[in-house]
């Protein structure tokens, strides 16, 4: 044993090592990473979007960095927030002197991933392309790599992989897919970037935690494959959903109340969502025993690999559309076995954040009409305009799991108004959502556009959900008005889908 001053003495002999040392993960060597930086990508973006809560109107140009890495095919991957509403884009590598135009060949928002390609070769020469590597194990050190902070030379953070767990992508705001959790150094410009461990990359640098410090997060190879592979017929499809709720079987009175054996694992199905993998195959209060013949556990977690468990929807994300689903339930004292087929759910493209295009809307009489979406409601609650809006928030976070689309494809809100004697009533009607116009039901804002256009009808009665006395508006006076207010407000021309 060492004494206290030897102690002492050899910590600072380690310190002084370590800092002369050239820092590796598992095998790298300078002569490594002089390879890895001729295959990372700095990026630079003009990008320019619309405004929701104004959807006649373009925010302003801003620019912005990201980084980005070549892989097979001489395809650059980054991340799909990194190029959201790119109107210009051009990439650098490494001791390049100049910039080169991309363009945008594929991008997938549901998992924030995007592939890029350089409009003029001479960019890949004498480049590296990247190889993608397992998930890496708990507790092994990566390298992450990029340009944070708009810096003009490559950063290197290193980090240590600390957990794996499915949760929310923050650049759509409602898709979860697995994530890896370091706590390498994650900073602006650094989004897109390779985690690299044994000369492959292991993930892409994407996000960080808003409420901790040193938390990063890395989009994994299993998320990348599934997106790459995805686009090998040209077009992208997206994920599939089980389209379930689940609840855990922890409760002991539950279980002997439903007769549920002892040594019986799993969760109940406690809703099974319309249009959805499960619909007709799974149902309420089955009991989910095993998927494709993993356990899965009284949490709803199955045993991932050697070193971890992730929530057992991980597995049906991992699956193409078609692909069979394979479960074991208890139902009604007995064991089934199911096979159906995974499915896409456009049911969540209104939940998702959107990008890359204008929001269509209409205008009546100064009233601001729109489709339900998250980003009319993320622009909605910054305006402040907000009062009267419970049913706009219960229909947007409730329309799938209540099953309120039955009768309706997408919900139609008057969300604003461009004050005029025409509207001067309408306040009341403010963030409600439409029901139908004169007697008919509105099941979209193309349907609505539609029955207000119709000529037939003196007066246009507006009849808003859960409200008895309708909003009227008389015809005759509406061309002159909207005329007059398209003018003092500057609209311009509507978006006619």
């Amino acid at each position: 044993m060492l004494s206290s001053s030897n102690n002492l003495r050899f910590s600072i002999l380690l310190y002084i090592l370590f800092q002369l040392t050239p820092f590796s993960v598992q095998g790298e060597s300078s002569d490594d990473f002089e390879k890895i930086r001729k295959g990372v990508v700095q990026i630079r973006v003009y990008s320019q979007g619309q405004d929701p809560y104004s959807p006649w109107m373009s925010d302003s140009i801003h620019g912005s960095t990201g980084t980005g890495f070549i892989i097979d095919g001489e395809r650059i991957l980054t991340n799909a927030h990194v190029i959201s509403n790119a109107k210009y884009i051009q990439v650098q590598r490494h001791n390049q002197t100049e910039w080169f135009e991309v363009s945008v060949q594929f991008v997938a928002h549901d998992c924030d991933l995007a592939v890029l390609k350089a409009k003029n070769p001479k960019f890949f020469e004498d480049s590296n392309s990247f190889e993608l590597g397992p998930v890496p194990e708990l507790n092994s050190p990566i390298l992450v790599i990029g340009y944070p902070i708009g810096g003009d030379r490559v950063s290197v953070s290193r980090g240590i992989v600390s957990r794996k767990e499915q949760s929310t992508y923050a650049h759509s705001e409602v898709d979860s897919h697995l994530v890896i959790q370091v706590d390498a150094a994650i900073n602006p410009g650094n989004s897109g970037g390779p985690a690299i461990q044994n000369n492959k990359v292991v993930g892409v640098a994407f996000q960080v935690a808003s409420r901790a410090e040193n938390i990063g997060y890395l989009i994994p190879t299993t998320v990348i494959k599934y997106f790459l592979n995805d686009i090998k017929d040209g077009k992208y499809d997206g994920y599939v959903e089980l389209g379930i709720r689940t609840m855990n079987s922890f409760n002991v009175s539950l279980r002997e109340a439903k007769k549920i054996p002892a040594d019986l694992d799993g969760v109940f199905v406690t809703n099974v969502f319309q249009n959805s993998s499960a619909e007709g195959h799974l149902l309420k209060e089955d009991l989910l025993l095993e998927i494709d013949g993993l356990k899965i556990g009284r949490n709803g977690t199955v045993k991932y690999d050697k070193d971890s468990r992730v929530d057992f929807v991980e597995l049906v994300d991992n699956k193409h559309s078609g692909k069979n689903i394979s479960m074991k339930v208890f139902r009604k004292g007995e064991i089934k076995t199911l096979n159906f087929p995974a499915k896409r759910m456009d049911d969540f493209d209104f939940m998702r954040n959107r990008y890359d295009g204008g929001f269509d809307y209409f205008t009546l009489g100064g009233l601001v009409f729109q489709p339900a979406s998250r980003d009319l409601l993320n622009a909605w609650s910054k305006n402040g305009e907000t009062q009267g809006g419970s049913q706009f928030l219960y229909r947007f976070f409730y329309f799938i799991e209540d099953g309120l689309g039955k009768d309706v494809k997408r919900d139609v809100v008057l969300y604003r108004k461009m004050a005029h004697p025409i509207n001067s009533s309408a306040d009341y009607f403010l963030n409600m959502v439409v029901e139908s116009v004169n007697g008919i039901k509105v099941r979209d804002l193309n349907e609505m556009k539609r029955l207000c256009k119709k000529k037939e009808n003196e007066f246009i009665r507006i009849k808003f959900r859960d409200v008895d006395t309708p909003l009227i508006l008389k015809r005759s006076e509406l061309e002159k008005a909207d005329r007059q207010i398209k003018s003092t407000y500057n609209l311009g021309a509507e978006n006619e889908k």
